[in-house]
C-alpha cells in the first residue's frame, strides 16, 4: 500500500471516531461536566423552586429515600458526582448510561444513588429515589442508570437504560410530581425537568 495513503488513512481514523461520540455535557460555564466532581443540578426556570436533595418525606429510613425539590429557589440543593458506564473518569457524554449519586460525607454517602423506585400504586406513579447501585451495568442494576439529554439549549435527564440488551425497560422522561401537599418529587413524567449543571468549588 502506498505509505502516502496509509498516512491520509491513518490520520482519518481519530476523526472518525470522534465523530462517533455523543456530544458532552455542558455545565452554565460552557465546560465539559466530567465524572468524578461535584455538580449541583439546578432548575432552568428560576422562582418555581431550588435545587435536588434527598430526604425521608414517604418512608422512614435511616438513609434518605426520596428525592425531592427545594423549596427556596436560592437553595442548590445537595451536588452529584456522575459515574460513567465504563467507570472511568472522563467527560459525560449525551445519550449515554451513567449513574447519578448525591454527595455528601455522612454514613449514608453510598446510599444516596438515583434509581426508579416501584410504582406507587396509590398515586399513580414512578418515583426516583435513592438505594440504586453504582456500576456493575446489568440486569440486576438495571433501575440505577440514567442519561442526560439535550433539550434545546438546556438539558433533562431521562430513564431509558441500556445496560441489558435483552431486557424490556421503560424510556421516559424524569419530571417532578408534585403533591396536594406541595411537595415536589422527582419521578417519571411527560413534562421533562429542565435543568442546568454548576460545578462547585
Amino acid at each position: 500500500m502506498n505509505p502516502l495513503l496509509l498516512l491520509l488513512s491513518l490520520s482519518i481514523i481519530p476523526f472518525i471516531l470522534a465523530a462517533s461520540s455523543p456530544s458532552p455535557v455542558l455545565d452554565i460555564n460552557g465546560d465539559k461536566v466530567r465524572a468524578g466532581p461535584n455538580y449541583f443540578i439546578l432548575p432552568v426556570i428560576r422562582g418555581r423552586g431550588g435545587g435536588l436533595a434527598p430526604t425521608n418525606v414517604k418512608q422512614n429510613n435511616i438513609c434518605p429515600r426520596d428525592i425531592i425539590m427545594q423549596w427556596n429557589y436560592n437553595d442548590p440543593g445537595l451536588p452529584v458526582v456522575f459515574t460513567r458506564l465504563d467507570a472511568k473518569k472522563g467527560v459525560v457524554r449525551l445519550s449515554t448510561d451513567l449513574n447519578v449519586r448525591f454527595y455528601t460525607p455522612t454514613s449514608c454517602n453510598r446510599e444516596t444513588i438515583w434509581k426508579l423506585g416501584p410504582y406507587d400504586d396509590k398515586l399513580k406513579q414512578y418515583f426516583v429515589v435513592t438505594g440504586g447501585v453504582e456500576g456493575n451495568p446489568g440486569k440486576q442494576t438495571l433501575s440505577s442508570w440514567f442519561k442526560i439529554e439535550k433539550l434545546e439549549k438546556h438539558y433533562k435527564f431521562v430513564f431509558c437504560p441500556s445496560v441489558c440488551k435483552i431486557c424490556k425497560v421503560i424510556c421516559k422522561d424524569v419530571g417532578i410530581f408534585r403533591t396536594k401537599d406541595g411537595v415536589r418529587f422527582l419521578a417519571l413524567s411527560d413534562t421533562p425537568h429542565r435543568v442546568m449543571f454548576k460545578k462547585t468549588f
